[in-house]
């Protein structure tokens, strides 16, 4: 399954990169899937997507849960959630 993945903020600054296409293997059926598929490559990926911090994404820009199933060729946007003062 194809995927292009969108890093907007924080995450485009830690990874350095605004966007990538992601190649997941079927085992990836859901945005939480390929949050620990991405989790899987370790490093700074690993401290990003272990879980621990929260996150909200966008599929083709619509908002959408974690547990939405992906469809081949969907673009997904990842961001931390933000807070006004």
């Amino acid at each position: 399954m194809n995927i292009k993945v969108l890093y907007f903020a924080q995450l485009r600054e830690r990874f350095g990169l605004s966007e990538e296409h992601v190649q997941a293997p079927a085992s990836v059926r859901t945005v939480k899937d390929l949050l620990e598929h991405l989790s899987a490559r370790g490093g700074l990926w690993a401290d990003t997507f272990d879980g621990a911090q929260a996150f909200r994404v966008a599929m083709n820009q619509e908002m959408i849960a974690l547990d939405t199933p992906l469809i081949d060729g969907v673009e997904l946007a990842i961001f931390r959630p933000v807070t006004g003062g």
